[in-house]
């Protein structure tokens, strides 16, 4: 009997914005895209259900180590409801609880209960949530048929709007905060209607500063050389990119690299003063541009000088926003492996939404260098947190 050889894995080191499809478990599209890229190590940043679609942020490498500063960011989705029917889960793979009529429900009332929404507010998690009481997953409880104590936890909603009203379909786009349900928003937002609704797709449109623009999927990765697949990983400091930046002379960033903590006089310069947090760079070190292709161990053609593919020219179109799909964004400490984590800037990004403004640019001489990791300032000195090895 044939044995298959031994999958060669490798140090790949970048962040891949992938269009996760529908039908996919998040950690099942990590798997097949750490497989393409032979990646030894990697993680998502922002759990999607499997029937819900659109951006999913991977880390490989070193990149895991700033997960959470995605895992924190704000998130755009697109919403579809349909409206007169409510669900035991709140998504169509539950049980249909009621069924109501929808006639007196037109685009101004829907505008109208919109508004109710925005701004900081609890949101009382769905009993299908992953979140856990007593050890043991809420789904679980749910699927036992056990009530247990569900808190409320804070949430913002930036912004939501109004795409399209096809009774009794309702679309819509929400900017909220991290550990939003897009589940309950539903059935809270049908509650305010006087008809219920449940969640019929979600597709997820921006994660902080990333939005779908970038994003390839599955399919044309796998079509892609291994030298084309590489040029479509962002560097690892993508993901400070929303930190103001501290430079340092390479005297200081070798001291910094070993892990010493160094007195600000030390530090050559920072770009916003009286921060808590920096992401590092030495501009004087070499290998150290992040327009560069991300990093790789010796073997890829790339590490060897080899010449530079250009980016994917087109890969698959992104699905339409009326895929079906349930998802929602909430918190996890855990910082990488099997997944980074799972899931206040107003705008909207990717699928034809204009996407939020980034932060201030650093002055062109400030750019480039070697990114180092990330430091605290505090008691007078810049004290590592995260390290680029």
């Amino acid at each position: 009997m044939k044995t298959s050889p031994p999958r060669s894995w490798r140090r790949v080191d970048g962040v891949l914005l992938l269009d996760k499809p529908v039908g996919m478990s998040s950690n099942a599209a990590l798997q097949k895209a750490r497989r393409l890229f032979q990646a030894e190590k990697g993680g998502h940043m922002g759990t999607l259900d499997p029937f819900a679609s659109g951006l999913l942020p991977l880390c490989f490498g070193e990149a895991t180590k700033f997960s959470r500063f995605v895992l924190d960011a704000d998130k755009t989705y697109r919403a579809t409801l349909r409206l007169g029917v409510t669900t035991t889960t709140g998504d169509p793979e539950g049980d249909i609880v009621e069924t109501r009529e929808i006639a007196q429900v037109d685009p101004a009332a829907v505008e109208h209960a919109l508004t109710r929404f925005h701004g900081v507010q609890p949101q009382i998690p769905p009993r299908h949530a992953a979140l856990k009481y007593q050890g043991r997953a809420y789904y679980e409880y749910a699927r036992a048929g056990v009530e247990i104590p569900r808190e409320a936890r804070t949430i913002e909603i930036h912004a939501l709007r109004l795409i399209d009203f096809a009774p009794p379909v309702l679309v819509i786009d929400a900017h909220v905060s991290k550990g939003t349900y897009i589940r309950t928003l539903a059935e809270d937002l049908g509650a305010a209607l006087g008809c219920g609704a449940h969640l019929t797709a979600l597709r997820r449109l921006q994660s902080g500063l990333f939005s779908m623009a970038s994003a390839h999927t599955l399919e044309g990765l796998t079509a892609a050389s291994d030298a084309e697949r590489m040029a479509c990983l962002l560097p690892t400091e993508t993901l400070v990119r929303s930190l103001p930046r501290a430079d340092l002379d390479p005297a200081a960033a070798g001291r910094f690299s070993q892990g010493q903590r160094l007195a600000l006089r030390d530090v050559a310069a920072l770009s916003v003063p009286d921060q808590a947090v920096y992401a590092v760079f030495s501009p004087h070190c070499e290998g150290g541009d992040p327009e560069k292709p991300p990093s790789v161990s010796d073997g890829h053609p790339l590490s060897k000088g080899g010449k530079e593919s250009s980016p994917l020219p087109s890969l698959s179109p992104c699905p339409s926003p009326a895929e079906s799909g349930r998802g929602e964004a909430f918190p996890s400490s855990l910082p990488c492996g099997r997944e980074a984590g799972r899931e206040g800037r107003e705008g909207w990004g990717g699928d034809g939404v204009s996407a939020p403004s980034p932060p201030t640019p650093l002055p062109q001489g400030e750019r480039g260098g070697k990114f180092l990791g990330v430091a605290e300032v505090r008691e007078g000195a810049l004290r590592p947190l995260r390290l680029v090895v």
